[in-house]
């Protein structure tokens, strides 16, 4: 032991033990989430006809082989992913479909569950395709302004198709349809995302001061702030006030996170309420619903009887504390709605509040292991990707469950999991992947303390033109002002291995530093006192992707 002791280093850190994988855990947990989504059919079955329903075995024979197919894909391309995120999904997926069988047995005409469980087979389909497809979250920061545009074609597509139910948002094509919406959700999150890292230095440092609030000059900000103008002009025009609110809100929470300043989290509300206050005075269609949360009786006291809203809230009403038991509630009456906007207020109905608050758990658990994969990483855009994904089914649960219950006027949104609907399902199946794929480069060994040290323990400083010099950590920027922190293989000062880490990890950390496009974006230098011109545009100092964190082992 003395030997051993004598040979290493005296700057070298001890090493640190093996991060567990943790996937007999996912496998176990999963077994879980199974049963009790198929024992939830059977107990339908057994409420509606006294007798276990015909499709039981192909039901959970289904789920799972997708929950199986699922897990083997993390287990061998993300072996050490976070291992609540899979059961999560595919317990709230399994849950949605019980739901919807239920109310299909209160619609002969309209069953909905095989279609549903057709697009959540699409959805596993495509988590498989980006869990072993992407290798490194990292290089959807490529492809930023390219996910800006598609997102942008995404959301005027629809603008070309006739309205439904007063909302153009659909696409129908011979009897297809889909909601681009769902998909443009996340490519603009990558795009803020992205844009947010790149600029964060001069989000924060740079800009007037406006009372306790520095705002960006219009170079920064500008580029962001006039892509979200467009996505909010045009859910507008489609009348799509729910995913315009949902788009507005990511803006600002990973703007608040990039900058760590507090007062856009207050500017992002009075904004929110300004432009809901305008949208709902003018727009006809969205101020009959702000009629209808205003006055959700109004109906009954006209004698036309209860409107969605009210039905929502009798069936919370009658549901009590433990609800009325699976299959056994009346909520198909509030109507056409009942299997996507209204589905929450049936879970309420048949499994009370006790079933709610375990249910809005579950999507807690979802988005906590979100910002937990984001505490874990050093990477500036990954942290960012995964805090907006996180928050995705937050900001949907929250504007859902708010507009069932009559705190906030209904947006036409589709609960995460649980609603019908192949867009939402897909998509939500992308974000549990992209969040996992996150997770697992968070808690791989090889990149939390794999190089963070080096051979001989050195870490290398770069410079502004990206030459290592000297033990400790530093930036290297790339041709265009990319800044990036660099680590050596422990050369000496000044070695040329450190100063090509050093530029390697400079034009990563900046997506295009080296692209016309964002070439005319680059950040104006911060205005302080007793700083070189060097010091001034160099970001402040962030530890890269590979530094060792206190949060990637839990």
């Amino acid at each position: 032991m003395a030997r051993a002791a004598a040979a290493r280093p005296a700057d070298s850190p001890p090493p640190l033990p093996l991060l567990p994988k943790r996937r007999g855990i996912e496998l176990a947990l999963l077994v879980g989430a199974v049963l009790i989504s198929v024992c939830g059919y059977l107990v339908v079955g057994l409420a509606r006809g006294h007798a276990l329903p015909g499709g039981a075995v192909r039901y959970g024979a289904g789920l799972a082989g997708l929950a199986l197919l699922a897990h083997l894909a993390v287990r061998f391309r993300a072996p050490y992913a976070d291992p609540l995120l899979l059961p999560t999904a595919v317990l709230l997926n399994g849950i949605g479909l019980v739901l919807i069988f239920r109310l299909d047995l209160d619609t002969p005409a309209d069953h909905a569950a095989p279609t549903q469980l057709m697009w959540s087979t699409v959805g596993v389909g495509l988590f498989i395709t980006v869990v072993v497809l992407l290798r490194d979250h990292r290089m959807l920061q490529r492809y930023a302004y390219l996910c800006a545009a598609l997102a942008l074609l995404l959301m005027a597509a629809p603008i070309l198709f006739p309205a439904i139910n007063g909302a153009k948002i659909w696409i129908r094509i011979a009897g297809f349809s889909i909601q681009p919406g769902e998909f443009a959700k996340v490519l603009i999150t990558v795009f803020f995302a992205a844009y947010l890292a790149a600029n964060r230095s001069a989000l924060a440092h740079t800009g007037r001061r406006v009372g306790r609030l520095r705002l960006p000059t219009g170079r920064v900000l500008g580029p962001i702030v006039a892509i979200w103008l467009i996505s909010v002009a045009v859910l507008v025009l489609e009348r799509d006030l729910g995913t315009s609110l949902l788009f507005f809100g990511i803006f600002v929470v990973l703007l608040y996170v990039a900058t760590g300043r507090t007062g856009w989290i207050a500017v992002g509300l009075i904004l929110a309420g300004v432009g809901a206050a305008a949208v709902g005075t003018l727009e006809p269609h969205v101020h009959s619903r702000v009629e209808d949360w205003q006055h959700p009786f109004a109906g009954i006291a006209a004698g036309k009887g209860p409107g969605q809203l009210a039905q929502s809230l009798f069936a919370f009403a009658a549901g009590g504390m433990l609800g009325t038991g699976l299959g056994q509630g009346h909520s198909y009456l509030i109507g056409f709605a009942m299997k996507s906007d209204f589905i929450l207020a049936t879970f309420g109905e048949e499994l009370g509040l006790a079933g709610l608050t375990a249910l809005f758990l579950l999507h807690a658990l979802l988005v906590a292991r979100g910002y937990r994969a984001a505490l874990g990483l050093r990477d500036p855009f990954g942290s960012l990707l995964a805090v907006g994904l996180a928050a995705l089914p937050a900001l949907q649960v929250f504007v859902i469950a708010g507009g069932v219950t009559g705190l906030i006027p209904l947006t036409g949104m589709a609960m995460p999991f649980l609603a019908q609907g192949g867009s939402s399902v897909v998509t939500n199946w992308i974000i549990v992947a992209l969040l996992l794929r996150i997770s697992d480069r968070a808690r791989t060994p090889g990149r939390v303390a794999g190089s963070a040290t080096g051979r001989g323990g050195g870490r290398a400083t770069g410079s502004p033109a990206g030459n290592a010099s000297g033990n400790g950590l530093g930036h290297g920027s790339g041709r265009r002002g990319g800044a990036g922190a660099g680590l050596s293989s422990g050369g000496p000062p000044g070695s040329s291995a450190g100063s090509h880490v050093a530029q390697e990890a400079g034009s990563d950390a900046r997506f295009g530093a080296g692209s016309w496009v964002v070439g005319f974006l680059k950040p104006t230098r911060s205005q302080g006192q007793g700083r070189d011109r060097s010091q001034a545009e160099a970001p402040p100092p962030a530890s890269a992707d590979d530094a060792p964190s206190p949060e990637a082992g839990r």
